[in-house]
Parts: structure tokens; sequence; C-alpha cells
């Protein structure tokens, strides 16, 4: 193991010592310390999204003394430790990767794969598939097509795109993304037809509508998540711009009118 991976483990360990460690991180546990967890990760989507990749490197060691943080906790409850971890995900990127690792092992490495990345990927998913099927069933398991360990806190649009998937996997779906475009027109319609009935109908019809958006991205090859995220830090920009601009002007943009707001959002996107 790599001095800073020891170095990070020995840190770990000491903050976490009974008599010597710091009181605030020896009061954690894995359900206190999961929003930092969950945080972290989403810290590193946003410094990709922004391309801001010195600060990437600094979140991505945020994220890595997050794992290191669960291990520890894990290894003082006789769980597994951080080995363990490091060892899982390399024999399951090893099975997973047969095209890579012919016999499962990192010294079969070497083998140009001629699969495609659609056929790597629909080996991927026939790899996963027989994980699962080689564990043991819970009792209230069921058989359905649909994923049953879809975390709870995934974004919704993600766990839009991954239950449209496997809905996929078994012949479910539109032929192409022109049928999809019909149907957001039709959902949004509802929606429309829907404001003049109760908020319950119109929180269903608007659910429907960006179901099916995410639909039309999964179909076009776009993470829809990527791209309202994206979507949210262009308007960001913009909207900081238009004040700006404004404060330039000497005007103080809450007191300006509609029109007046409309013309500094077209000079910040000529800005642009």
């Amino acid at each position: 193991m790599s001095e800073p991976i020891e170095n990070l483990l020995t840190l770990m360990a000491r903050l976490r010592d009974t008599e010597a460690g710091c009181p605030w991180d020896l009061k954690q546990n894995f359900a206190t310390i999961a929003p930092f967890t969950l945080e972290e990760a989403c810290e590193v989507v946003d410094a990709i999204d922004r391309e801001d990749y010195p600060h990437l490197k600094e979140e991505l060691g945020d994220l890595l003394l997050q794992v290191v943080y669960h291990a520890q906790m894990a290894q003082e409850q006789g769980l597994f430790d951080f080995t363990d971890v490091a060892q899982g995900i390399v024999e399951k990127m090893l099975r997973r990767h047969p095209h890579v690792f012919p016999d499962g092992t990192l010294s079969s490495f070497g083998q140009a794969s001629d699969l495609t990345p659609e056929e790597i990927k629909q080996l991927w998913q026939t790899i996963k598939r027989q994980e699962k099927e080689a564990k043991p069933h819970k009792l209230t398991a069921s058989e359905s097509a649909m994923p049953d360990d879809l975390p709870a806190v995934l974004p919704s649009l993600q766990r839009a795109v991954k239950i449209q998937q496997a809905a996929a996997r078994i012949g479910f779906d539109w032929p192409g993304a022109e049928p999809v475009f019909e149907k957001i027109q039709e959902e949004l319609q509802e929606v429309q037809e829907a404001r003049g009935e109760s908020a319950q109908r119109v929180e269903e019809e608007l659910g429907d509508l960006l179901f099916a958006c995410a639909n039309l991205s999964r179909h076009l090859g776009i993470d829809p998540d990527s791209a309202l995220r994206k979507a949210t830090l262009k308007f960001d920009k913009r909207f900081r711009q238009m004040e700006t601009l404004a404060a330039t002007d000497q005007q103080v943009f809450p007191e300006l009118s509609l029109d007046e707001m409309e013309a500094y959002w077209q000079q910040s996107k000529a800005v642009e």
C-alpha cells in the first residue's frame, strides 16, 4: 500500500482513537456520516461540471476520506476494513471485464478486445444479472424485471432512467426518440388541462412529463441529471451577469421591471 494511503488510514484511526482522538469524530456513526458522503459525491460532480480540475482534486480527496471513514468504523465493529473494500472492488471489476482480463486476474491483461462499446455494455448487464441470481434470495424479493437495489437517495431523473432501462431490457420500450417527442407533447397538454383541477392532479401530470423527458434523454444518449445541472449552472451564470450589468449602469436590479430585466438578460447572453 502506498505511503499516502497508509498515512490517510493512520490519520483516520487516530481521529477515532478512544483515548486521544477527536471528540466529534468519536461520536459519529454510519448514519451520521452518510449525509457528508452524499454531499462530497455531489461536490465531485459539481467540480467536473464546472471543469474546475484543481478543485476536483480536492473534492476527490474529500470523497476518499469518506470511504476511509466508513471503513474505519466498520473495522472497529469487526465488519470489514479498507483492504476488504479495495479487494472487493478489484475482484468485481476483474469479474465484469472478462474482455480485458480473460482469466479474471490482473496478470491476464494484454489481449486487445474486439467487442464494441454496446456489446461491452450488454456483457456488463449480463454479468450483473448473473451476480444477482447467484446471491441468496430474500423471502420478500420480487421476481420483477424492475431493479430492487436502487439507492433511496439516487437523483430522481437518474432513477427514472434506470427504471426505463430495466423495462427496455425485456423489450418494453419506444423504438426510438421520435415517438417520445410525441409523448412529451401529449404529457405537456395534460399538464395544461390539469391546471383547472386539483394540485395533486397537476403534480401527477407534471411527473409524467418529467418522466417522458427522462425517457427522451435516454433515447438521445444524454444524461438528464447532467443536462439539468448544466442548464441550471448556465442560468445562474447569466443571472449573475445580469446583476453585474445592472450595477454597472447604477441600477438596483430588484427594482427593475420585467421588460428591463429581460433586456439585461439578452445583454448577458450576448456577453457569453
